[in-house]
């Protein structure tokens, strides 16, 4: 695994990876596109400290818009300030943002083609003790079948940061999807990054795991399992939800003939089901899929969560030997 990562340019140890929360990330990125372009404004909803819109009103008090809650009016200011030349970023949880103010994002937005990028911070069951309500599980499904959206779904703070940069710089409007809690940090600052790309962080033979988020970090954990039981697993990081890398996606698949996808999202309409989509019509191959399996979350602690709700390496392995069974 070691020579793997300095292979593919990851964390140099994936066995005790530091762990920083991606929104961190998102801070950084956001600040260091301040720095560069003085059209990047910045719109929060009262959560400015969670979402680390907080690092750049810091840097840049006069580019910063304090909303309130009301991410349906932040929304529309963000895409009257696109059309005046900003390029905003508009930061909430991701339960509100796109959870309250999708029909803004669908029309104001999207149908205009609005160069506003959307934070949806807290996503996911690992929120923790907030529960269901705060934990966004729907939020890639309902952005997903809107015209001219991007998706990223970066795997650590440091990928964060170079998604919050490409979509600063991508015109249109781009989703990107954050946690909560410190996650391992899987990639290095060497490990390429561009909107649209799937990158494989490890080479196998007889199933692909394509994973986002959090997620990826256990795919690779998984992938270490089961080559010790003989099965040797592709590993596949998929930051980019839509649009798709539909050629690395349809090759490793021709190669493995099988795939498990991974994600802290319900299994309905996320990355399992654009990758479903596509290999039905591009290379049907066994398909299996861990994620939320269509409940809400609940509270209490990430990693009581993720065990509970089947978001562990143990899960994907599981998932892995039925895939390749069904070959």
């Amino acid at each position: 695994m070691k020579n793997i990562n300095k292979a593919m340019n990851l964390a140099p140890n994936l066995e005790k990876p530091d762990r920083v929360p991606s929104r961190d990330g998102f801070g950084l990125g956001l600040v260091a596109l301040g720095k560069k372009n003085k059209n990047i404004v910045s719109l929060c909803c009262d959560l400015t400290d969670s979402t680390r819109a907080a690092w750049f009103k810091k840097e840049f008090p006069d580019r910063f818009i304090e909303v309130g809650v009301a991410e349906q009016n932040m929304a529309g200011i963000a895409a009257g300030l696109s059309f005046s030349g900003k390029i905003p970023f508009i930061s909430s949880y991701a339960a509100f943002n796109p959870g309250r103010n999708w029909d803004q994002i669908r029309v104001s937005l999207c149908y205009s083609e609005a160069n506003v990028k959307i934070e949806g911070a807290h996503a996911g069951i690992s929120v923790g003790p907030d529960g269901a309500t705060h934990q966004a599980l729907e939020d890639v499904a309902s952005l997903r079948p809107l015209p001219n959206m991007t998706i990223l779904v970066p795997c650590d703070a440091l990928e964060a940061e170079r998604a919050t940069i490409a979509a600063g710089i991508k015109k249109g409007p781009v989703y990107l999807r954050f946690g909560r809690e410190k996650v391992p940090l899987v990639t290095s600052k060497k490990t390429p990054f561009e909107i649209g790309k799937a990158y494989i962080y490890r080479l196998g033979s007889d199933v692909s795991i394509i994973a986002c988020g959090i997620m990826v970090y256990e795919a690779l954990k998984a992938a270490d399992i089961l080559e010790k039981q003989g099965i040797s697993a592709m590993v596949i990081n998929n930051p980019t939800i839509k649009p798709l890398d539909e050629k690395t996606i349809v090759a490793t698949a021709k190669k493995t003939k099988a795939i498990v996808t991974a994600e802290e999202h319900q299994v309905n309409g996320g990355l399992g089901g654009a990758i479903a989509e596509l290999m039905s019509k591009k290379y049907p191959v066994p398909i299996e899929m861990v994620a939320v399996m269509d409940r809400f979350g609940e509270s209490g602690q990430p990693e009581e969560l993720l065990k509970k709700f089947g978001l562990t390496a143990d899960d994907i392995v599981k998932a892995a030997k039925k895939a390749v069974k069904r070959k």
